[in-house]
């Protein structure tokens, strides 16, 4: 059995008439009829009832029609699902995130892309930056949007844009700046108000340049930072700031993620400067991650 057969027997069962379906496949009548009987032999039923005035569907052939339709049918798209997934307009791509992303530049550049390519599949990862480089070196997951390591030293596997600078800011309970624990120079928290409280921050693995920002600033202003917890997502950091746990210095992006009991001031002295880019793996050449990387330097800014 293969395509052709089954070509011709959806003709004939169209046509219900074997010289106008020999005429339309371009053959002739006798071939025709020798190919339906060999497939009917193998499929050990007949599909058609013959008389010399008239052809109609046996019941087991009308029934078997209806998956011999569904197989042309995807047989008949793949070369135009071939087309899309070569030029990109087509197929899936799996994103992952870090947490902070999805305060600055993921809403925008997903929207965007999604709207330039609009049947591409778009699947979503939150994950810390050392689950993505991870994944991404086991030939899991398409592009990530990470904070990257110091120096941005990624694998060499993998290649790396950075999309987005941005300065870190005082995450702080409220009630502490109402309750005189924490005294605004101006609108600015000072560096010395900053180094006594303690510190809620992600963990260096997960997110070794922002852990060293954080600590690098504390260090810069003579002290040394207190962590009184640990958590890897920003929304559980927030929280955890709201309860008065402590305060947390986060992208000033986080401005976005409102949470009562929580106020976001700029910090004294020279504020740390975070960096987000992509990476992806640097042989991976399929079209929808070249398109995805292209509208994250157009959205970011970076055309080179």
């Amino acid at each position: 059995m293969d395509m052709r057969q089954l070509r011709h027997f959806a003709t004939v069962a169209r046509t219900l008439h074997f010289g106008h379906a020999a005429e339309q496949l371009g053959m002739t009548q006798p071939p025709l009829s020798q190919s339906i009987m060999t497939l009917e032999r193998e499929l050990g039923a007949p599909l058609f009832v013959r008389t010399r005035r008239s052809v109609a569907l046996t019941p087991f052939g009308r029934e078997w029609l209806v998956h011999v339709r569904g197989l042309i049918e995807r047989m008949d798209a793949l070369p135009g699902i071939a087309r899309r997934l070569r030029d990109g307009s087509g197929g899936r791509i799996e994103i992952s995130f870090v947490s902070t992303a999805d305060y600055n530049i993921l809403p925008d550049l997903v929207r965007r892309y999604a709207s330039l390519f609009p049947d591409v599949e778009i699947s979503l990862t939150e994950a810390t930056s050392d689950v993505q480089i991870a994944r991404l070196l086991a030939g899991e997951g398409h592009v990530g949007l990470v904070i990257p390591p110091p120096n941005a030293a990624l694998p060499r596997p993998l290649s790396y844009v950075p999309l987005v600078t941005e300065p870190l800011v005082a995450a702080v309970p409220e009630s502490w700046i109402a309750g005189g624990r924490l005294t605004l120079s101006g609108d600015r928290l000072a560096p010395e108000a900053v180094v006594g409280a303690p510190l809620i921050l992600f963990p260096r693995q997960s997110a070794p340049a922002f852990h060293d920002l954080v600590t690098g600033y504390y260090a810069a202003h003579g002290g040394q930072a207190r962590i009184a917890q640990e958590a890897i997502q920003m929304q559980t950091i927030i929280s955890l700031v709201s309860a008065g746990m402590g305060i947390a210095l986060v992208p000033a992006s986080l401005r976005n993620l409102a949470r009562n009991g929580v106020a976001y001031v700029e910090l004294g002295g020279s504020a740390p400067v975070l960096e987000t880019g992509i990476t992806w793996r640097t042989g991976d050449t399929t079209a929808t991650i070249a398109h995805f990387v292209g509208v994250a330097r157009a959205v970011s800014g970076r055309t080179a």
